[in-house]
């Protein structure tokens, strides 16, 4: 590779000054998850208190712990498995959709169709294979369980989540990749407690993927931005967790 056509060129310049921003939250015991899920259980079996000369932790976790990636096998029988995700979309165009000041008035708040066409007219069309993430502004009331699930005295969950009409309107119109969101489900907190998990099942019955409990996307430009998001190649699997991390000027 000569000097005008190589990646390193691109990397050097192309991404000088580059603000890398990270996704992800640090996964730990005793965080938010799904009330059906065992806590992280975690073991340090070799450790330099004990006098060895390395540190090795055991961690027991569901794949779905902390901020991961679901693959279609999480909801459909036969759908593609982790290690079948191709690794030429984990480098993404990212798009962010911000309903976070609805949010902050409206805790079941939800994307409408009037924010695709809002956000077209100020940056234009949605690529094609993006990665669009629901900014909510929700990653904020992390890790106290309480504030992330925000129950009513019945027990109903108040949260943010997606609408089928946008749904279809990102994935058939528009052609993109995948999603993600800040919140623990796809599904909004009143379909949730109804023990509805529709949109979720929509969104993997595509053969498409999302990443859940994303943060820090209000540090993220609504345009522009790409999107590097990683996850161990583990066979036949159905979620783990994930790095994300969005990379913008």
């Amino acid at each position: 590779m000569n000097g005008s056509s190589s990646l390193w060129e691109l990397y050097n310049t192309g991404l000088a000054g580059a603000t890398f921003t990270d996704l992800s939250h640090a996964f730990h015991p005793g965080q938010p998850r799904f009330g059906l899920f065992p806590d992280e259980e975690r073991e340090v079996l070799f450790d330099f208190s004990k006098g060895h000369g390395f540190q090795v932790h055991r961690y027991g976790i569901v794949g779905q712990w902390g901020t991961h990636v679901d693959p279609p096998v999480h909801f459909i029988e036969g759908g593609r498995t982790l290690d079948q995700l191709p690794v030429s979309e984990m480098l993404l165009p990212l798009v962010i959709l911000d309903i976070s000041e609805r949010v902050a008035a409206d805790a079941d708040a939800t994307p409408t169709l009037d924010d695709i066409v809002q956000w077209e007219a100020r940056n234009g069309r949605i690529p094609q294979k993006s990665f669009v993430a629901l900014r909510t502004d929700w990653w904020k009331r992390w890790p106290d369980s309480d504030r992330f699930y925000n129950r009513s005295d019945d027990g109903v969950v108040h949260t943010p989540g997606w609408t089928r009409e946008v749904l279809e309107q990102l994935f058939v119109e528009r052609g993109i990749t995948a999603i993600g969101h800040e919140q623990i489900d796809t599904d909004p907190g009143l379909a949730t407690s109804a023990g509805s998990y529709a949109l979720e099942h929509y969104v993997l019955s595509l053969d498409r993927w999302q990443i859940e409990l994303l943060a820090r996307l209000d540090e993220v430009p609504e345009a522009g931005a790409l999107i590097l998001a990683s996850w161990p190649k583990v066979r036949g699997g159905s979620g783990f967790p994930a790095r994300a991390v969005a990379i913008h000027r």
